[in-house]
């Protein structure tokens, strides 16, 4: 993926072209040992230390003008066990791999987020999520993880072995250390059908608490200037498998959600009186369809319009307050938002920092397309999603700090004493680092 690749000069650019960092050197260890030296190495000359997956994250999370670790040779399955149904897997394995490798062993993860181009350390360290009723983040599905701390020592960790860490660990935002391997729960592999629909805004309001409670995994995306919704339904499946034709797939996934969708967001960049007129037709151009596949292939789907995201988590209970708030900011504004609204849940989970630590929560993700202006959007939404104790996700773009985090993560103080001990010369630090976590 080109975001991996380094640009002119030794420059590091991240997936949505909106951060960059020229690191003093780069290095791309082979094993544990030699990430081990590296870590060593970096202390000795005085310098931060940053690992860094696919540049999937919109902060400056993984920016470091220090040593910059690259994971694409700690990449492949370290082990698979049929008995404690677990995966090992190494740390810079894009989530991609680990599924279809699974999917030849017959297994599968119970949830992902909609998009597999991330490594499985970036994703689970930043809290990546799909939605589900009952099952949480990638992160909640790990079971053990091995991480190299700033002496350079390998801990091990799962509920029985350094639980604490293990606690904060799974979301650890590179804090704490470099994520070397993790071990995930795996489920023989099923099937989902999936249900999509378009729906009314109000409708979906007026039901979401029926729809999150009949479907195991209920999300929608609403058009901005539209009163409509596209929703999505996934269940598991008696069968038979019954997947998206091939040339159907490539027109309503390639061509329409990509393709014109880019045609539409150039249109709308250059124009953007014309963005309410492209919203309402691109709500209507969704048709219903119905289909049933493996998990991955329902999950995720290509994203090749190039954007810039906000997320929060708010309670469930708040969601529908806090969209129609939204709305009603958007209507009044005259800003001209061309990208839909993603609305997706999860249950509470006991990671640290996880964005649903402790609480049921409904996340609601702004977008706006690379290069066109997203501050005034993005300010509005996040004042809204703030007044609702909203969480931000960690690898998305947000302007919260460490006081701020204080008020909102009830176990905030149990991760930062953690830190001060695995980290106590911050050698892991940047600046998003510092912000989010305070000095």
């Amino acid at each position: 993926m080109s975001s991996t690749a380094s640009g002119k000069n030794g420059t590091w650019r991240n997936w949505g072209g909106n951060v960059a960092a020229r690191p003093a050197r780069e290095v791309t260890p082979a094993s544990v040992e030699e990430l081990s030296a590296a870590i060593r190495r970096a202390a000795e000359d005085g310098l931060k230390v940053k690992a860094v997956g696919s540049g999937h994250s919109f902060t400056s999370i993984a920016a470091t003008d220090g040593v910059l670790i690259r994971p694409q040779l700690l990449t492949g399955i370290r082990d698979i066990d049929r008995d404690t149904m677990t995966v090992t897997v190494e740390a810079g394995t894009p989530l991609k791999r680990l599924s279809m490798a699974l999917a030849r062993e017959g297994l599968s993860l119970t949830n992902m987020g909609d998009i597999m181009e991330q490594t499985v350390s970036g994703a689970t360290s930043t809290g990546t999520h799909g939605t589900g009723r009952d099952s949480g983040s990638i992160a909640a599905q790990i079971k053990g993880l091995e991480l190299v701390t700033a002496d350079g020592s390998v801990l091990t960790c799962s509920e029985k072995e350094n639980p604490e860490v293990f606690a904060a660990a799974r979301i650890g935002l590179g804090a704490l250390g470099v994520v070397t391997a993790i071990t995930l729960a795996v489920e023989p592999v099923f099937l989902l059908t999936a249900r999509e629909e378009p729906m009314p805004f109000d409708r979906v309001l007026a039901e979401f608490d029926e729809l999150w409670a009949e479907n195991e995994h209920f999300e929608f995306y609403w058009f901005p200037h539209t009163g409509s919704t596209n929703t999505k339904r996934n269940n598991r499946s008696a069968g038979p498998e019954k997947p998206v034709p091939q040339l159907q797939g490539w027109i309503e996934d390639e061509f329409l959600s990509n393709g014109v969708f880019q045609v539409a967001q150039w249109v709308g960049r250059a124009v953007p009186a014309t963005i309410p007129a492209i919203a309402r037709i691109s709500s209507k151009a969704l048709s219903s369809r119905t289909y049933t596949d493996i998990p991955y292939k329902v999950f995720t789907s290509p994203r090749r319009v190039r954007f810039v995201e906000m997320e929060y988590a708010v309670p469930r209970a708040a969601v529908v307050e806090t969209l129609r708030e939204l709305k009603a900011v958007i209507d009044r504004s005259g800003l001209r938002v061309s990208f839909p609204v993603e609305v997706r849940t999860a249950p509470a989970d006991d990671i640290t920092l996880s964005t649903a630590s402790g609480r049921d929560s409904a996340y609601i993700a702004v977008h706006m397309v690379k290069g066109t202006p997203y501050q005034r959007y993005f300010t509005a939404a996040e004042r809204i999603f703030t007044a609702h104790e909203g969480r931000p996700h960690w690898g998305k773009v947000h302007t919260r700090d460490a006081e701020y985090f204080a008020q909102v993560y009830p176990r905030f103080g149990e991760f930062t004493a953690l830190r001060d001990r695995l980290d106590p010369d911050r050698r892991f630090q940047n600046d998003y680092v510092r912000r989010v976590l305070g000095a």
